[in-house]
Order: structure tokens, then C-alpha cells, then sequence
């Protein structure tokens, strides 16, 4: 008599179940027929039919995380065979269907699979040539030639391959064909890459054998084991397992469990010493053939991790280029060239921002004087050619001392010294700033720079501020916030024409205020002290 049998696999524990009933149910409420209490199962599951003399279906009851037999979603009932295997979330059972005949067989396999697990844990260096030097077992060394140099052409082609890839897309689809084509016992296979440098394993991109199950696999990486990554990561090993669930070194990661990952192969991206990142790949079903064929599949997956990494290696050289070319271009809007590249160099630019930090700042604001009455006489064209054109010269004794432009504000210019790299002399750069623009449109003035005379007001106040990057992911500004700023807006046009004054902190930072004399103390809007200010008046200024 023929009878249907689910055989299902705990940890170290394998239990047989006998389908007794016509219509018997799975799930995790203990009434169910087959009481599996585990989270990935519902409440109630799935059910088996007897529809006929030895014919079972098998059929979904609208659970929570779907049913698959052979890694196909059930839509509808389906007809079970030997040999299946039904998951139930993150629960496998293997359907055994018993007859006189085949029940001595399915005795024995359930006494011996335990025996047949192949667990191989290798130093990279020692599977570089094993895969390429082919180990004939029959002896016939033709034969094993033969098989080094197709095995060795196929290295080379793939090489070409990952060569040509212009992008880190391009390189994993090569590695994904490749993979797929000489490992069959694979179902999925990631691409994890330490990009910062810093040690964290980032998900590049992940793909699975059975175009269906594509969609489902989640884009966070979360069915990956970050254990067996890391440790491939940091301790430069190769790690395979036919089945992670008789695997003592995965008795304590319950997540391997719960993820429902079976054989697992991992390996480094190594160039040289330095590894970039890991090539991983699992199956749900245990591998058992690996017990014969798994160290020559490992030999394989490590030679062509050493080919991925160089172009990995290649890809991030490239991409930090890229970035630094971006992360210079913005940069130098707002710094000199000098700290443009200190900032780059010292590496104070997560994703390419600079966070608000608080700082000790000297503020300057530059307006234009006249400005609304020019723009009565002349052009619009004519005035943005004269904005231009000033600006331009001005911002060259800001970056000479090393200051930073905050924004130009319609005729005004406001820039800061001390940030974002740490000046303590920024009260004497900003004054040594505002001195070299009086200085220098003096000079454009002799020069006919300006169909009439131009100048300028200058305020320069010091004090606390929050500098850094501010804004939306759409737009974002480099500026200086806090009442250190508003204060010097507001002394500015107190200022007399062709002067740059300054406050009683910016006066007390600096080392020789000879230059300077008291203006007096006035009120601000918005500011509830008196502020004393002083001034100075550039020589040859009438």
C-alpha cells in the first residue's frame, strides 16, 4: 500500500510524519494536523488532499508568507511527487512517497544523510590553482591537461569580460552568468563590498537562478548571512557548507536558521592584501553532492573572486575619482584650492557633506555701495557684468587669507574664516581680508575699472556660529548660521563708505589693533546690548 510521508528537518533532529488523513492540515495553531510553531509559519498554512488511490495536492490557505513546492509559489492546488520539497516560510519538508519498494530505501537515506555533509573551511591562497590544475582521477594526465587549459581559457575569457565592464552593474552580471553557468547547486548569489573603506560589507547588487524568485528576494540583503560574511571579510578564509543546520560552527546564529539558508558558499575579494569585499551564494536545499564535487566548486568560486576583485578594486578607484572630482568642483565655489584639497585629503567629507558643526568664526560682509542708483543708469546685462567682474576680485583676497564664500547676496558679499578647517588667527585673517578688498578696488578705481569710482562697506564681527552643509536632498548650501552673522549684517550699514568697521570681539582677538579706533556703541535690531564698534579708515580713501 502507498503512503505519503513528510519528512521534516529541525536543527540536529529529523522527524518522519505519515499524511494519515484525507485532507490533513499544516500550521501553527496545534489543532492543524502537522503543528509546525514556528514565525514564518501561519496559523493555518497549507493543507494536503487525497484526491485518489496514491495521488496527494497540495494547495495554499492564503498564509501570510506563501507556499512553495520546488521553489515555485503555489496559485493553485498541485499534485505532489517523491521527492519534493515544500517550504512553509522558513520550514522545509521533503515529500516522501512509500511503497513496498522504495521503503528501505527511504530508511536508509534517513539514517545516512547525516553522514554525507561536507563542511570545508580553506585559506584562499591554498584554492588558487587547485580549480585551473585539473586532478584527473583516472590517471589519464592528456586527459588532465586537456581540462587545465580549457579551464584555464574560460579564466581568461571571463577576465576579458570583467575588463570590459565600465560598471559595477556590468562587472556582477558577468559574475552572475558565469556562476550560474558552472554551479548548479547555487539558487542565489550576492556581491557585498566594503566601499567606504572602513570595514562595512555594503549589498552591491544580488540575483537569484530562477528569474521568478528575483522579486521576492528582499533589496535590504537581509537573507544573507552577515556572520559568515564577516568572517570571510576579516579573516581572509573561504567558507563552504552542504548544510548550515548540521554545521557545529552555525549552532549558535539562529538567524541562519530562521533565514532558511542550507549550503552556503562564501569567499574574499582579495587583491594583493587588501580585501574589498565577499562573493556569497546559498541554496535552501542541502548540497550533498558537494561531499565529492563541493571543494572543486569552492576552488572555482575563489579563482574567480581573485578576477572580481580587481575589477572591484579598479571600479572603487575609479568611483572615489569621481566623487573627489564632484566633491572639488562644489568645494571650490566656497574655499580656496589650499583647503579644497586638505579637506579632500584629510577626509573630512562623509557623502560628500560637510555636517553643521559649531565653530569660532570671524564674519565678513562686503556690500556695494550706490548700488540700487547704478542699477537705474545702466542695463541689467551691464550690471550683472559689473557684479561679476567685482566679485571676482574680491573673492581673491578672501581665499588669499584663506576664507571661505558663504554666498553672494544681490551686491553683497558674505564670506567667514575659520571654518571649516580650525583658524585661530580668524579675526586677523578677516580683517587682513577687508583691508586687501579696499586696497584692491582702490587700485581698480585708478585703473578705470568702473565707468565711475565703486566702493565698498565692510563689517567684520567674530564669535560662535554653526557652519556646515544646510538644505534638501534637492539643494544644498554651504553657510554659517547663529547671532554671530546677524550681528555683523546689521553693523554694516553703519559703516561709512569706503571703511571696514569692526566689533569689540573681533577687536580683542587681534594681536595689533593700532589700525582701528572707537566708532562708539550702538543698538541693533534684534540684539538687546549695546555693541561697540570700531573703524578704520584705509589710507589714500577721501
Amino acid at each position: 500500500m502507498t503512503e505519503l510521508k513528510l519528512r521534516l528537518q529541525d536543527g540536529d533532529t529529523e522527524t518522519v510524519v505519515s499524511v494519515d488523513q484525507d485532507v490533513f492540515t499544516i500550521g501553527r495553531l496545534p489543532e492543524c494536523n502537522l503543528y509546525l510553531p514556528s514565525g514564518g509559519v501561519s496559523r493555518t498554512h497549507a493543507q494536503i488532499v487525497k484526491t485518489g488511490d496514491d495521488v496527494w495536492t497540495i494547495e495554499d490557505l492564503g498564509s501570510k508568507n506563501g507556499t512553495q513546492v520546488n521553489e515555485r509559489l503555489l496559485t493553485r492546488p498541485q499534485q505532489l511527487h517523491h521527492g519534493d520539497v515544500v517550504w512553509l516560510g522558513n520550514v522545509s519538508l521533503v515529500v516522501l512517497v512509500i511503497t513496498p519498494h522504495t521503503q528501505s530505501v527511504v530508511q536508509q537515506s534517513t539514517t545516512t544523510n547525516a553522514a554525507d555533509q561536507k563542511t570545508i573551511l580553506r585559506n584562499v591562497k591554498q584554492l588558487q590553482q587547485q580549480w585551473i590544475e585539473a586532478d584527473s582521477k583516472d590517471g589519464d594526465i592528456n586527459n588532465n591537461k586537456d581540462k587545465t587549459i580549457a579551464r584555464l581559457k574560460d579564466l581568461v575569457d571571463i577576465a576579458k569580460n570583467l575588463c570590459a565592464a565600465t560598471s559595477i552593474e556590468e562587472i556582477f552580471f558577468q559574475v552572475q552568468q558565469v556562476v550560474f553557468r558552472y554551479l548548479d547547486s547555487i539558487d542565489r548569489l550576492a556581491l557585498l563590498i566594503d566601499v567606504a573603506g572602513g570595514g562595512n560589507l555594503e549589498l552591491i547588487n544580488a540575483a537569484t537562478r530562477n528569474l521568478i524568485q528575483q522579486e521576492n528576494l528582499p533589496p535590504d540583503g537581509s537573507w544573507i548571512s552577515r556572520s559568515i560574511c564577516q568572517k570571510v571579510f576579516e579573516e581572509k578564509v573561504v567558507i563552504q557548507s552542504a548544510d548550515t543546520h548540521k554545521d557545529e560552527r552555525f549552532a549558535g546564529e539562529h538567524s541562519i536558521l530562521v533565514k532558511g539558508i542550507r549550503s552556503v558558499m562564501a569567499v574574499p575579494l582579495w587583491d594583493e592584501n587588501k580585501v574589498v569585499g565577499v562573493l556569497y551564494a546559498d541554496a535552501h536545499l542541502s548540497s550533498y553532492h558537494w561531499a565529492n564535487e563541493g571543494e572543486e566548486e569552492l576552488s572555482f568560486f575563489s579563482a574567480l573572486a581573485n578576477l572580481v576583485a580587481s575589477s572591484v578594486q579598479r571600479w572603487l578607484l575609479l568611483d572615489r575619482l569621481k566623487q573627489e572630482e564632484v566633491i572639488r568642483h562644489r568645494l571650490e565655489r566656497y574655499h580656496s584650492p589650499a583647503v579644497v584639497q586638505q579637506l579632500i585629503s584629510v577626509g573630512k567629507l562623509p557623502d560628500g557633506r560637510l555636517p553643521p558643526e559649531e565653530s569660532e568664526i570671524s564674519i565678513l560682509f562686503a556690500d556695494l555701495v550706490g548700488f540700487t542708483a547704478i542699477s537705474e543708469r545702466v542695463t541689467p546685462t551691464a550690471i550683472a557684468q559689473l557684479l561679476n567682474s567685482l566679485f571676482e576680485e574680491m573673492l581673491q583676497e578672501v581665499f588669499t587669507y584663506g576664507g571661505t564664500l558663504d554666498k553672494y547676496i544681490g551686491d553683497c558679499i558674505m564670506a567667514f574664516f575659520g571654518a571649516p578647517e580650525p583658524q585661530p588667527d580668524h579675526a586677523e585673517r578677516a580683517t587682513a581680508a577687508a583691508k586687501g578688498m579696499l586696497t584692491r578696488l582702490e587700485r581698480l578705481n585708478l585703473n578705470g575699472f568702473w565707468q565711475e569710482p565703486l566702493q565698498l562697506r565692510i563689517a567684520v564681527n567674530s564669535g560662535k556660529a554653526v557652519v556646515g552643509d544646510v538644505g534638501s536632498s534637492q539643494r544644498v548650501e554651504y553657510t554659517a548660521l547663529g547671532a554671530t552673522i546677524n550681528l555683523a549684517a546689521r553693523m554694516e550699514p553703519i559703516c561709512p563708505t569706503g571703511e571696514c568697521v569692526i566689533s569689540e570681539e573681533t577687536y580683542n582677538m587681534l594681536s595689533q589693533p593700532i589700525d582701528f579706533h572707537e566708532m562708539g556703541s550702538y543698538t541693533f535690531k534684534g540684539i538687546n546690548r549695546l555693541v561697540k564698534v570700531y573703524q578704520t579708515k584705509m589710507q589714500g580713501n577721501s
